[in-house]
C-alpha cells in the first residue's frame, strides 16, 4: 500500500511540475499570432527616418504594443478625422496625444488580430519636417468577426532635438468607412 502511495505521489508531483512548466511559458500580456506574419518584416528601429516611424507604427499595431506606440507620438501630437456624422454636414474632430494613447489601448485590447499593410507613399518635405501621405489597409479581427478599414493617413514628422529620433507630430486620418 505504501509502496502504491509513493507512487502515486511521484505521479501526482511529476504532473504538477509539468503543468507549472508549461503554463510558466504562457505569458499573458503577449499579443497572440493567431495570423501568419512575415516575422522579418517586423522589426523595431531606431525611428532615425519618418519612414522608420512608419515601420514601428505598424510593428505597434500588429503587435499591439501600446509602449512602442507611445514612442512613437510627439508631445504636441494631434489626430485628426472627419466625422460625416457629426452636426448638420459632418465635422472635423481633433484630440491630442493622451485621448489618443487611450484610445488606442483600447483598440489593442478589443481585437485578437490586426494587420496594418502600407501601401502608396507620397513624401513632401516642409519646412519644420515632413510630411508623408500613406496608403493603408488595416484588419481588425475579433473571434472571427472582421473589420476592414481602407484609406489615407496624412503624417507630419517632427525630428527630437533631444533624442534625435523622429515622431508623428499630426495624424490626419482619411479612411475609407
Amino acid at each position: 500500500m505504501e509502496r502504491r502511495a509513493l507512487k502515486f505521489g511521484t505521479f501526482i508531483t511529476v504532473l504538477m511540475f509539468t503543468l507549472v512548466a508549461f503554463v510558466g511559458c504562457l505569458n499573458p500580456f503577449a499579443p497572440s499570432l493567431e495570423q501568419k506574419l512575415d516575422l522579418n518584416q517586423l522589426i523595431i528601429t531606431e525611428q532615425k527616418t519618418p519612414e522608420e516611424v512608419l515601420q514601428n507604427f505598424r510593428y505597434a499595431y500588429v503587435m499591439r504594443d501600446s509602449f512602442l506606440y507611445s514612442n512613437l507620438l510627439d508631445s504636441a501630437f494631434v489626430f485628426v478625422y472627419f466625422d460625416p456624422y457629426a452636426g448638420t454636414a459632418g465635422q472635423f474632430i481633433s484630440w491630442g496625444r493622451a485621448t489618443d494613447l487611450m484610445t488606442t489601448g483600447r483598440l489593442f485590447h478589443q481585437f485578437t488580430t490586426i494587420d496594418l499593410v502600407w501601401e502608396s507613399t507620397i513624401r513632401e518635405p516642409t519646412g519644420e519636417g515632413t510630411k508623408i501621405l500613406k496608403g493603408f489597409k488595416l484588419t481588425l479581427n475579433d473571434n472571427g468577426e472582421e473589420i476592414r478599414i481602407s484609406g489615407d493617413a496624412l503624417f507630419t514628422f517632427r525630428k527630437s532635438p533631444l533624442d534625435g529620433k523622429w515622431r508623428i507630430l499630426k495624424w490626419e486620418d482619411r479612411s475609407n468607412l
